[in-house]
């Protein structure tokens, strides 16, 4: 079992562990001493808002981010309109939890759409609409761009630079943008993204790109190590560029899923401490 010491900043998203309810994701926190936890909505709905409530209150942890909203880029009237309700959802339920930014995942090309600049701008004037909203109840709407192989599916907005030029149209306290490593590793120029970003990052996630990728490439997240992101020259990176929030592990893989979860977040905690904390500004 690892040592407690230097967790204060490691935080759990649910889907590194996604047999856990969002009871027993709490609780495996507190035992590995993490100090946050990253929410997402399926697991709060389980267990209802109030009680979700409660249960982070009791334990101590932080909500390190609510996951997820966005989907912005329909051209149907109708789906936007239910898109934005669903998002406004969303930040209430942020609003609730103290949730440090929900993420905003952009959404990908509608059914026989090819036009990915008509798609991007959709997007990104859904997140203007959501604005005046979110501000209201001081939630930070975390922009996320995503690997370009997800472009067509899940995320139009595909590189750390696209996301902070629509971040940057509002005010930081609004909107910022989300640093995955596996999302934005491989971006040419991506320290000098992160120095522009500076307070705009409101979350930096975690984990890595391994090869050779499954088949189901959602589900080609690596734990810190096995694979191919230099974690203590991106991290210092990202500390440079004025990060001091928490540090959350986000992992889509079948394999880490079907083992024990306890034993999966002492193996994040062994890597965090190893690959990701000394590189750290406290």
């Amino acid at each position: 079992m690892t040592s407690r010491a230097g967790l204060g900043r490691l935080s759990l998203n649910q889907r590194t562990t996604a047999s856990w309810s969002l009871p027993e994701a709490i609780k495996g926190c507190v035992d590995a001493g993490l100090g946050a936890i990253g929410i997402w909505r399926e697991q709060l709905a389980e267990v209802g808002l109030d009680e979700a409530r409660r249960l982070v209150a009791d334990s101590g942890l932080r909500v390190s981010s609510l996951c997820r909203g966005g989907f912005f880029t329909t051209a149907d009237p109708a789906e936007a309109a239910n898109a934005e309700a669903m998002n406004r959802e969303a930040i209430e339920e942020a609003a609730a939890l103290n949730a440090a930014t929900v993420v905003l995942v952009p959404g990908g090309l509608p059914p026989g759409d090819r036009d990915l600049v008509a798609a991007r701008d959709r997007a990104a004037r859904a997140i203007e609409r959501l604005v005046p909203y979110a501000h209201e109840r001081g939630v930070n709407l975390g922009i996320e761009p995503m690997n370009p192989i997800y472009a067509a599916d899940r995320g139009v907005i595909s590189t750390l630079a696209q996301a902070l030029d629509i971040a940057e149209r509002f005010d930081a306290a609004d909107v910022g943008v989300v640093v995955d490593t596996f999302h934005v590793w491989w971006e040419p120029g991506v320290g000098d993204q992160l120095q522009r970003a500076g307070p705009r990052i409101v979350s930096y996630q975690i984990c890595d790109w391994i090869t050779p990728l499954p088949a189901d490439t959602l589900l080609a997240r690596g734990m810190m190590g096995d694979g191919h992101i230099d974690f203590p020259a991106f991290t210092q990176s990202v500390a440079r560029a004025g990060y001091r929030g928490d540090i959350e592990v986000e992992i889509f893989n079948a394999e880490l899923w079907a083992a024990p979860p306890a034993e999966v977040v002492d193996t994040m905690a062994e890597r965090y401490l190893e690959l990701v904390q000394p590189y750290l500004a406290e």
